[in-house]
């Protein structure tokens, strides 16, 4: 699948700086987290890899991430006091770089989050301009850009789930934008990853968590909401 990009590839967003791929696009990543785990995390692992590993304290990285994970936009003043913050919010968090990973893009960053049961752990790509990729969730490949309303399915992999699952959208008269289907071995568990251009009600996510062979719905709003 091809990436993606918009208008801020030429323009970039309104952001706290020094730059829109370690700041504006890092804060991103961290709302990403904040809005797939339900909140501020209670403890956060967040790994730097290659330019971000060499990078992120001199860049302001290490402040927009746990930003972001806080719930704060991209032109919130208070990024740079994310660190009392966290601290204020009870975040505890570490910082791991890995400066030569040459399967990740250079502007790649881990994050392994826990809060109170749940836990998460998704990778993202910071590619300039605030855009950014999610290219992991819980250890299944993605490539949505959390610009819009965003579905992610855990399910058995198993005949129909697909078709199954998009009929039901279709009938809510929700367009679905894109989608991305990973799965961990055949007939085990598959993740599928749904962009679209409208919110499903509350009572198709509802009726989805019910399903037996489902095991984990998470609807994930425009990043920037």
């Amino acid at each position: 699948m091809a990436d993606k990009s918009s208008i801020f590839d030429m323009i970039g967003p309104i952001m706290i700086g020094p730059s829109s791929s370690h700041t504006a696009g890092v804060v991103r990543i961290g709302r990403v987290g904040h809005k797939m785990i339900g909140g501020t995390p209670d403890k956060a692992e967040i790994v730097f890899y290659n330019s971000f590993a060499r990078t992120y304290e001199g860049h302001g990285s290490d402040k927009a991430i746990i930003a972001g994970l806080m719930g704060l936009s991209t032109d919130d003043p208070d990024i740079k006091q994310a660190f009392d913050l966290a601290e204020q919010k009870n975040l505890e968090f570490n910082f791991k770089p890995v400066g030569n990973a040459s399967a990740h893009h250079p502007n790649t960053i881990r994050l392994i989050l826990e809060k109170g049961d749940n836990k998460l752990e998704i990778v993202g790509v910071s590619k300039g301009g605030g855009i950014i990729s999610i290219r992991e969730v819980n250890g299944f490949s993605s490539n949505f850009s959390a610009n819009s309303p965003t579905l992610i399915v855990t399910a058995d992999d198993r005949k129909g789930a697909i078709s199954f699952i998009s009929m039901l959208l279709s009938q809510e008269e929700v367009n679905i934008a894109e989608m991305t289907v990973s799965r961990s071995g055949k007939h085990q568990k598959a993740t599928q990853f749904i962009e679209m251009d409208e919110r499903p009600r509350d009572i198709t996510l509802k009726y989805l968590e019910s399903i037996k062979w489902v095991h984990k719905v998470t609807f994930l709003p425009n990043v920037d909401d």
